[in-house]
């Protein structure tokens, strides 16, 4: 999607999107008081059912653990922006709302504000697994009325994947580790001179990629910017966001820089919403993506049964710390965020859908989900089981990361902050606008979102 959409494609998207969620969800989840609805996000690869598999192997559980009782499950196939609109749609009514729905943690609190969510205290209080959750992950869940309203079933760290054999050709070290922004963009500039036919960096970018461009993107290089003591976005002590200052516009500059020399994929391809399913599936396993920007479930794309097998991946890739803007103390960055399992207000099932949650959420369900899906365990009894931290090449490097991660401020602003950021991505990417320009127009619609309510440092 190189093109911007106009007011009026969104106008017809978001009514495309409500009716289809009508039409997916049928009579509501009310509509049985035995079966419960269970809606999450289907990747947009068909050949990636991770999620898939794993989910019904969690219903055969259920179903024989409660007899008479069953699941139906309402996948949504989209990419991350429009997943979230019409999961939106979804919650607004009774007769469309799902008994469970996967969130992600950057969005739950604009749904907890908007009064789509349940709060679960009362079942956490009597379910004893819920010790065994870190106190991060369940941070990242509750509301600012203090409440929780989602159970998370992992996290994440981010860090450079680079292609060994890339390297190779490029004369580059494979053992690589950049000390500061500047390593990484020299690292791009070699492949590209020496190593044609390759993309040097892939950094996402604008609207299209949703909050794989904030985070993965943008946020890697702006949490790597100043001292490392305070949040760059948001001022806690305030509880203002924060407008653009040097670090912002030295992380758009950044942006700029990768596709200004085209050291990153085709401005066309960074603004498609399915390019990641490209760098996964086809760019990376092929040896045609020197660097990339991205997380650390990336091998559950690479898995057995997966469509793109590739068992060597860990020989072909290297992992590298995204390094701060000048190697300033601590050195390396990455952010975290993860999903949840919550359960909608106008739920018809909500104590059988926690009996679901429960199910998931066994200590051996939940090593399970952690392997099938390359991910960062949250429960204290997983993380300390050896066949855990072996079970994947990459785990242990995307674990040691936590230590020095930085969470999203996902407060019910936060979508909206994020989109006006992808909005400024874009803008540097295609060249319609300087860093300056997109900077101050960020600092219009944080205004304009915030009610004004913005602190300048």
């Amino acid at each position: 999607m190189p093109v911007r959409p106009t007011a009026a494609y969104s106008a017809l998207l978001a009514a495309a999107l409500a009716a289809s969620a009508l039409t997916a969800c049928g009579n509501g989840s009310g509509s049985s008081p035995d079966t419960i609805k269970v809606s999450y996000k289907q990747s947009t690869d068909n050949s990636v059912k991770v999620m898939d598999t794993y989910l019904a192997g969690i219903k055969k559980d259920f179903e024989q653990k409660y007899p008479g009782k069953k699941v139906e499950f309402v996948p949504i196939k989209a990419p991350d922006a429009e997943y979230y609109t019409k999961l939106q749609q979804m919650l607004r009514s009774p007769r469309t709302a799902p008994d469970l729905v996967y969130e992600d943690t950057f969005l739950i609190n604009s749904d907890i504000t908007s009064g789509y969510l349940k709060p679960l205290d009362r079942y956490l209080a009597k379910w004893p697994d819920w010790n065994q959750f870190i106190d991060t992950a369940k941070a990242a869940a509750k509301g600012q009325d203090g409440k929780t309203y989602g159970v998370p079933d992992g996290t994440d760290t981010r860090g450079l994947w680079f292609d060994k054999r890339v390297f190779r050709k490029a004369g580059l070290p494979e053992n690589w580790q950049p000390k500061n922004w500047d390593d990484v963009l020299a690292a791009a500039r070699t492949i590209k001179q020496k190593v044609p036919g390759v993309t040097p960096l892939n950094v996402y970018t604008g609207k299209p990629a949703g909050e794989r461009a904030t985070m993965q993107g943008f946020e890697m290089l702006l949490y790597g910017t100043g001292d490392g003591t305070s949040d760059p976005l948001y001022d806690s002590t305030t509880k203002k966001w924060i407008t653009t200052g040097q670090g912002f516009k030295d992380s758009l500059r950044f942006v700029e820089t990768v596709y200004k020399e085209k050291l990153g994929p085709d401005v066309s391809d960074a603004l498609d919403p399915n390019f990641a399913t490209s760098v996964n599936g086809e760019l990376l396993p092929q040896g045609r993506l020197g660097i990339d920007l991205d997380g650390s479930w990336l091998p559950q794309e690479w898995l057995p049964g997966s469509g793109h097998e590739w068992p060597d991946w860990s020989k072909r890739l290297g992992l590298a710390y995204m390094p701060t803007q000048a190697g300033q103390a601590p050195g390396k960055v990455s952010m975290s965020g993860g999903w949840t399992w919550a359960i909608p207000a106008k739920a018809g099932n909500p104590d059988l859908a926690f009996d679901f949650i429960k199910t998931m959420q066994t200590e051996a369900n939940a090593k399970k989900w952690y392997i099938a899906n390359s991910g960062i365990s949250v429960r204290k009894d997983v993380a300390a089981d050896p066949s855990y931290a072996s079970a994947q090449p990459g785990i242990r490097f995307f674990t040691d990361l936590v230590s020095s991660t930085h969470y999203r401020p996902a407060y019910p602003a936060y979508p909206k902050v994020s989109t006006a950021i992808q909005e400024a991505m874009e803008g540097v990417t295609t060249g319609d606008q300087s860093v300056e320009k997109a900077a101050s127009g960020y600092d219009d619609t944080l205004k304009d979102v915030t009610g004004g309510q913005v602190v300048t440092k």
